[in-house]
């Protein structure tokens, strides 16, 4: 039965050994063989991965720089906007004051000139009054002036018609009652008088 058992075995199990390399000067040890990549021994794809990885590092590295520089620049950029823009607003709110101050200023004069305008209203009321009153008074006394001479040209007129009828009525009744010998008397009498 084992003959027939190693009959069926497996390669795998065979007796014979594999062929082993051995290389010269090392007692006749059997070497085994290193991988290979493109040629290239594991230390040299080890150090080719290095210089690989360095210049990765180096190129990231200086990238890094690039894009740290360009977001420096843009929060420097955004800074200096932030400051004009504090500027700005410090200068919005000067001229915000500066407006108010003016309106309020300018409210003060318009309540003042209204004070004003109403004092110099009121003096001209007053005055306008005053000389109404004067004017009246003037005018009532042109009037009464003109009354008092219409008067006396009244009186006078009467007299001076008062006299002609007492002189025309003299006359006449002189004449009807006097003759020349009451005339003689009458010359006589005035002239003893002197």
């Amino acid at each position: 039965m084992a003959n027939s058992t190693t009959a069926q075995a497996p390669e795998v199990f065979a007796t014979d050994s594999p062929e082993v390399f051995t290389e010269a000067g090392h007692g006749g040890a059997g070497v085994h063989a290193e991988p290979e990549l493109w040629g290239l021994a594991p230390f040299q794809v080890v150090s080719v991965s290095m210089l690989v990885l360095f210049a990765i590092a180096l190129f990231i590295g200086k990238a890094h720089k690039g894009i740290a520089g360009g977001l420096d620049s843009k929060i420097a950029a955004i800074k200096e906007q932030l400051e004009e823009a504090k500027e700005l607003r410090a200068e919005a709110e000067a001229l915000r004051k500066e407006y108010a101050d003016k309106i309020a200023s300018a409210e003060k004069d318009a309540e003042a000139m209204l004070v004003k305008a109403q004092a110099e209203a009121d003096s001209l009321l007053e005055k306008a009054e005053a000389d109404t009153k004067d004017m009246v008074e003037r005018r009532k006394r042109m009037a009464e002036d003109k009354i008092a001479a219409a008067e006396r040209e009244a009186v006078q007129d009467v007299r001076n018609r008062a006299v002609s009828a007492a002189t025309g009525a003299s006359r006449k009744l002189i004449a009807e009652k006097h003759d020349a010998e009451a005339d003689k008397a009458l010359t006589d009498t005035v002239i003893a008088g002197i």
